[in-house]
């Protein structure tokens, strides 16, 4: 692992928390999108060299409304950047963390993305990122 790529904040209304986080960090955000496979919505901020994520739920069933419903809004997962995230996998699994998806997956801010299970890992998401080349 690199570095931490950033940490995902859940969020009932992206519109208010950007209004809220563009407060607090002095700055607007620099990005939205959409990852209809996860039933999402993310906005981006840059503070110094790190990244937060807010993620609003797009549908009833997403992870982040099944998130919220459960614990709140707050803290849902730290993303960490990874050099190459199939080998990042498979030693993870050998080292006998749970892999919630075993194929990366298109995330946001194009992004190959892994997750851990919170259970395997102290009750923290972990999400593995690798940049798409291009």
């Amino acid at each position: 692992m690199k570095k931490i790529e950033h940490i995902g904040i859940a969020v009932k209304n992206l519109e208010d928390s950007n209004k809220l986080f563009s407060k607090l960090f002095g700055k607007d955000h620099y990005k939205t999108e959409v990852v209809e496979s996860e039933g999402v919505k993310t906005s981006f901020f840059k503070v110094g060299k790190n990244k937060i994520e807010l993620l609003e739920a797009t549908n009833e069933e997403s992870p982040i409304a099944k998130f919220i419903e459960k614990k709140g809004e707050g803290v849902h997962h730290i993303a960490f950047d990874v050099k190459d995230i199939n080998a990042e996998v498979e030693r993870l699994k050998k080292e006998d963390f749970v892999v919630l998806n075993d194929t990366p997956k298109k995330g946001a801010d194009n992004k190959l993305v892994v997750f851990l299970h919170p259970k395997s890992t102290n009750g923290v998401l972990i999400e593995l990122c690798q940049e798409i080349k291009k």
